[in-house]
């Protein structure tokens, strides 16, 4: 289960772009949090503890409970923009949730027991398509991973949403297709996927010679 993170913040008495430029060159970050048909709360925290829980690799899919003038509002990070150039974080969005709120969440995935694969053993490669799987889950039991083992799988072998055990009470958001979240392929099949996708790129530019030549043809 993900970790419960708490955050000091404290309330912004400003709004408007002025204010935040303020805000950050003091190292505060602004945020809002929302949600549950109360009014908005404006907000900034510090940038250097919100950027040590954005290391972690699990703030998105984290309860983080805003501690705002010794008052906590429990809360799940929405969005968070960074800066074009420092990437450093600027601004946040946090949803209010209740403490047995159903949530949507993206929670990595991790493929378990290589060495268990003859597939893989014997050259394979494990082509992941899904990095981070949308989960709808109980706010108290965010899974911080999902494991999906990898025992048995032969070159040619997939493995579909419906063959991963998720933990009790945790259901994919896509619930319409039973899809693929990794395969097992020969490593001539992946060159020849990246051959295909780079040939139409190639043939949809023409080069400057090329386009010179027909000129002269055409007597331009």
């Amino acid at each position: 289960m993900s970790d419960q993170l708490t955050l000091p913040a404290e309330a912004r008495d400003r709004a408007g772009k002025g204010a935040s430029r303020e805000l950050r060159r003091e190292g505060r970050v602004p945020a809002v949090v929302y949600g549950e048909k109360k009014e908005p709360l404006s907000i900034h925290v510090e940038e250097k503890l919100l950027s040590k829980m954005l290391s972690t690799g699990h703030f998105m899919n984290s309860v983080v409970m805003i501690d705002l003038s010794g008052k906590a509002h429990r809360t799940l990070p929405k969005a968070v923009d960074f800066h074009p150039v420092t990437s450093r974080p600027i601004h946040v969005d946090f949803l209010r949730i209740g403490e047995h709120t159903k949530v949507t969440v993206a929670v990595p995935m991790r493929f378990d027991n290589e060495d268990a694969s003859p597939g893989l053993k014997r050259g394979g490669v494990l082509n992941v398509v899904v990095h981070e799987l949308e989960l709808v889950c109980d706010a108290a039991d965010i899974p911080s991973e999902i494991h999906v083992p990898l025992d048995g799988l032969e070159i040619g072998d997939s493995i579909h949403i419906g063959q991963v055990k998720l933990p009790r009470g945790v259901t994919p958001a896509n619930t319409d297709d039973d899809f693929t979240v990794a395969t097992v392929v020969a490593p001539s099949a992946m060159k020849s996927e990246e051959d295909e996708a780079e040939a139409p790129a190639a043939d949809a530019v023409p080069t400057v010679g090329a386009e010179e030549s027909e000129n002269e043809e055409s007597g331009e």
